[in-house]
């Protein structure tokens, strides 16, 4: 069987990376830059530190920030029409997982315009040409979107999250600095963080994990497992490894899949606006629960990576439990939310919510099957 594996043309690490941003767009032959952002981040300063590189070297450019959270058709919409307002060729993404995605959908549907209703580009979507160049510069440890060929569109109309996969989407460059992610609050960097870990723990279990996706799952795993903590609260040195770990994770997640975690946790954020990464946190625990009889060897790393004495020698289901438990620690050390109710789900919306994620393109990942009604009593137990 042919495994395909994609990751970016080109990616930077490490403090100051972003000082490559004008020379790379010159080199490349681009004249005019559309940088796509969010207000909030535009408002702290974090989006200048881009913009003002591009200002002294004398790089034309138009910063389009009207981008939302969980950003929806409409938003995507609007900003391809400023895009093409605009006259750039270049796109650069400054953000975190909305600014990303939504910069993907303006690259993929200017490119494609047969997709203007972006419903179309849910799934593994048939486009024909790669998107406007990207250059994505993120601004959170947790979503990997600069190095995935994936991203997540809310249609507000239909009350749903859909994930499009599409080769084409992906970042020809990758820019990870971590001096970016500096500024975001200690609440974003948990969230953003367990959004790494999810994917990691995923992106490991999932049915379409294989040797070389395992080899940056399991290291992601390790070193979000070491620094998302301390990163949280501050620590510089652990936010370089967390912002190195989360791209890592995406390496892998983007190339064979996720699971039940990110099925069950789009409808959260369609329904209720809930934080992605809050989501996940939320969820990732007890669907590790539900997976362990389908998890093979597997939870014996997860908890060695967590620390777990005797991992890999005590009785199998010892060490699937202490897997699960050391990941509901951490969620709960963090101070993430552990109820769907704190994200404002109630009883009345169970089997809605259910129907959504059972239909999520990511629930064909999950190692273990799970029914409607399985699904339900998963999130009734959270409420």
């Amino acid at each position: 069987m042919a495994q395909r594996m994609i990751w970016n043309q080109t990616a930077y690490f490490g403090p100051g990376s972003i000082d490559v941003i004008p020379g790379e767009l010159a080199r490349r032959g681009f004249g005019k830059a559309f940088v796509v952002s969010d207000a909030v981040l535009v408002e702290a300063g974090v989006t200048r530190k881009v913009t003002d590189l591009l200002d002294a070297a004398g790089f034309t450019y138009e910063v389009y920030s009207d981008v939302q959270p969980n950003p929806s058709i409409e938003n995507v919409q609007s900003g391809v029409a400023a895009f093409a307002a605009a006259g750039a060729d270049v796109l650069v993404a400054i953000g975190g997982g909305s600014p990303q995605d939504t910069c993907k959908a303006i690259g993929i549907i200017t490119a494609n315009p047969e997709f203007a209703d972006v419903r179309s580009l849910e799934g593994v979507a048939a486009t024909k040409n790669p998107s406007v160049p990207i250059v994505a510069v993120p601004t959170t440890a947790g979503t990997a979107s600069e190095t995935t060929i994936n991203y997540v569109i809310t249609d507000v109309e239909r009350q749903r999250k859909f994930v499009c996969v599409d080769p084409h989407d992906i970042p020809i460059l990758a820019i990870v600095d971590p001096e970016m992610m500096s500024t975001a609050p200690r609440a974003l960097k948990v969230a953003t963080g367990l959004d790494a870990l999810t994917h990691a723990i995923e992106g490991y279990t999932t049915k379409g994990a294989w040797e070389l996706s395992d080899l940056f799952h399991l290291k992601a795993i390790q070193v979000i497992a070491a620094s998302l903590k301390a990163a949280a609260d501050g620590d510089a040195d652990a936010a370089d490894r967390m912002a190195l770990a989360q791209y890592v994770a995406g390496m892998g997640y983007s190339n064979v899949g996720l699971g039940l975690v990110h099925a069950m946790a789009h409808p959260l954020g369609a329904f209720y606006s809930a934080p992605h990464g809050v989501a996940n946190g939320i969820l990732l625990a007890p669907v590790m629960a539900f997976n362990a009889p389908a998890s093979g060897e597997k939870y014996r790393d997860i908890a060695a990576a967590f620390g777990v004495a005797d991992a890999h020698t005590m009785p199998l289901e010892e060490a699937r439990a202490a897997a699960v438990g050391a990941v509901a620690e951490l969620t709960r050390e963090l101070g993430n939310p552990t109820t769907i109710t704190a994200v404002g789900a109630g009883d009345r919306d169970v089997a809605a919510l259910a129907k959504a994620a059972f239909e999520d393109v990511c629930a064909g990942g999950n190692p273990r099957e799970a029914s409607i009604t399985e699904i339900e009593e998963l999130y009734r137990a959270l409420l």
